[in-house]
């Protein structure tokens, strides 16, 4: 949606990102713009349901409902059922006629660790998504019929799955990182289980998780947060919070594994390889540092251009070596630890030099990063978390991640100072801490007969540093 100068000027406190980055405006600073951002408002009901929001004047909102539930909690035997799921008072073809008919957007999502259902809508018709997000969490429909459309769609969801070798590669990372731990399961479950997963199997997952204490009601865009409450209080206030027995989901320890795990298939064109160390957790302040140090490292893919003047090493001898077609450094950061790592795409006679390079990258970052390394990589991340939140959708979930992870949200200035304290004594430092002769998770798909031996991939993780 474009809108002119004298709009933007008139809204000043309603967009103050979007003010300070307008060219020309030289009178709200990128810091000033920081401090102004609209409050995020947070507010607990006596089930002990959240209710959390941000008013930014749109006219438009999005709404959701987060939950701590994921394939974390599930067992093998269960593992996927969250995509066999639906709601007893509108069937799926009537939920999406209520859907369409206010023009509104309804959107799922599972990861390892979260569940979140939301909608994208006019703000005007806030209370009807509120209705309707409540009865998915609230009315599961667990009749045979509806468990065969679902299980139909679960199993057409994890063919696609299985053609995007990249959440392949990161699945069979984590898989082997994690493994003999819930942290390894796939998000979406094996097919086995999506065939014969029970109508008892998806009560009691409902009844275990869909708890008031574990969910968020997270709105951003024209909200009004005593309105939002309001709505909570009608239609949410039922959601129990009670469990029986002692069925409290509670997450199990997760044990990282120095490990890999190859998959070869000569007939692939490409491989996909990732490594990855043991990362910080979700709130362990070293987060901030490794955000800047995979900045510095960066991403390259070589159809988005550029040559040897891109800022990230690694993507300059990328490009004057051949050695991949891209890669991206990576940080996923659960509640208890994290994957740090760099995943990367490459023909079958690079795999070795990419791979080399790849770790040299990590040694330097312990060693030799430089004041105007670390420079760069804040201001890449500042960029980052500013650019990524670029509509009521990302604010929203921004919203309802946060609140499951910290029991607040963290205001951009608050990131702004964490990454400003940032020096690169402490970034490598804290690189040493998780790099320096780890033992690390290796998976690759493909072409990988040039893969080097395992041995060598870890004694690497010492010696590169001389």
């Amino acid at each position: 949606m474009s809108t002119c100068p004298k709009q933007l000027c008139h809204k000043h406190l309603r967009f103050p990102i979007l003010l300070s980055l307008r060219r020309g405006q030289a009178s709200v600073s990128y810091a000033q713009s920081l401090v102004a951002a609209p409050e995020t408002r947070l507010t607990a009901l006596d089930n002990g349901l959240r209710v959390a929001s941000e008013d930014t004047g749109h006219a438009t909102c999005t709404v959701g409902l987060w939950i701590s539930a994921g394939s974390r909690y599930e067992s093998e035997k269960n593992n996927g059922a969250f995509h066999l799921s639906g709601t007893k008072k509108y069937p799926q073809a009537a939920l999406e006629q209520q859907v369409e008919s206010i023009g509104a957007h309804l959107s799922a999502y599972t990861s390892r660790e979260h569940t979140a259902y939301y909608m994208k809508t006019l703000a005007k018709d806030l209370p009807k998504a509120v209705e309707l997000l409540s009865d998915v969490v609230q009315s599961c429909s667990l009749n045979e019929a509806e468990i065969e459309q679902q299980r139909t769609v679960a199993l057409r969801e994890l063919q696609e799955v299985e053609g995007n070798l990249q959440e392949v590669c990161l699945d069979l990372l984590h898989a082997t990182a994690y493994q003999g731990t819930p942290l390894g399961h796939s998000v979406l479950g094996p097919s086995s289980n999506a065939r014969t997963l029970t109508r008892q199997d998806l009560v009691d997952y409902i009844n275990s998780h869909y708890k008031a204490p574990r969910m968020v009601l997270a709105a951003a865009g024209g909200v009004n947060h005593e309105e939002l409450v309001g709505l909570a209080k009608s239609h949410l206030s039922g959601v129990s919070f009670e469990y029986e027995g002692d069925a409290i989901p509670v997450l199990s320890p997760c044990r990282f594994t120095g490990s890999e795990i190859r998959v070869r298939d000569d007939d692939l064109p490409l491989a996909h390889i990732a490594i990855a160390v043991e990362g910080a957790s979700a709130a362990s302040p070293d987060v901030v540092p490794l955000m800047v140090a995979n900045s510095i490292i960066g991403s390259y893919d070589l159809t988005h251009g550029g040559g040897k003047h891109l800022s990230s090493r690694l993507a300059r001898l990328a490009v004057e070596k051949n050695l991949c077609h891209s890669f991206q450094a990576f940080h996923s950061s659960y509640s208890d630890t994290g994957l740090l790592g760099i995943y990367f795409v490459a023909d079958k006679h690079h795999i070795e030099d990419m791979m080399h390079w790849s770790q040299n990258a990590w040694m330097n970052l312990c060693t030799t990063v430089t004041e105007s390394d670390v420079a760069r990589g804040k201001n890449a991340v500042k960029a980052s978390l500013v650019g990524q939140l670029n509509g009521t959708t990302p604010i929203c979930d921004d919203i309802g991640r946060h609140i499951l992870n910290y029991g607040r949200r963290i205001p951009l200035a608050e990131w702004d100072a964490r990454i400003d304290a940032v020096t690169p004594k402490m970034l490598r430092d804290v690189c040493s801490k998780y790099i320096y002769d780890k033992c690390p998770a290796v998976a690759a798909v493909g072409p990988i007969e040039q893969l080097p031996d395992y041995n060598r991939m870890r004694s690497a993780m010492y010696w590169l540093r001389f």
